[in-house]
């Protein structure tokens, strides 16, 4: 087995893993959907969502992982560069408008939000 058929694997079975945390992150999802829409629990849809997310951005992870080993191990032109550039561009896209679906706010907004959350439950309230 030569070093880069070796590597050819790596980056498939890299890929295999992307793929299998998002099918079995959204069966999982799903299936706690089913349960909170028959416990009746608080915005199961909401929840659904937020699960969904956050499986693709852990799976968009992993198979960037894999384009990231192809484009430096296997496929070294400037061809496979710009690829890889304009796949991490399209998925930080994805990363950004998905965590603003999570969470109700942009990344960098969020500490400010959960703060000033935060700070409004521990100030007495003005009783009037």
């Amino acid at each position: 087995m030569t070093y880069e058929e070796f590597a050819s694997g790596t980056v498939r079975a890299v890929e295999g893993v992307g793929a299998v945390i998002m099918v079995v992150g959204a069966l999982v999802a799903l299936t706690c959907y089913v349960r909170d829409v028959l416990a009746r629990a608080p915005e199961p849809y909401r929840r659904l969502r937020a699960n969904l997310g956050r499986v693709i951005l852990l799976g968009l992870e992993v198979l960037i992982i894999a384009d990231i080993i192809r484009t430096i191990v296997v496929d070294q032109s400037l061809q496979s560069v710009g690829v890889l550039g304009l796949i991490v561009v399209i998925r930080i896209v994805l990363s950004f408008s998905l965590e603003v679906e999570i969470d109700g706010a942009w990344p960098w907004n969020g500490r400010r939000l959960k703060s000033t959350v935060r700070s409004s439950r521990s100030s007495p309230s003005a009783e009037g």
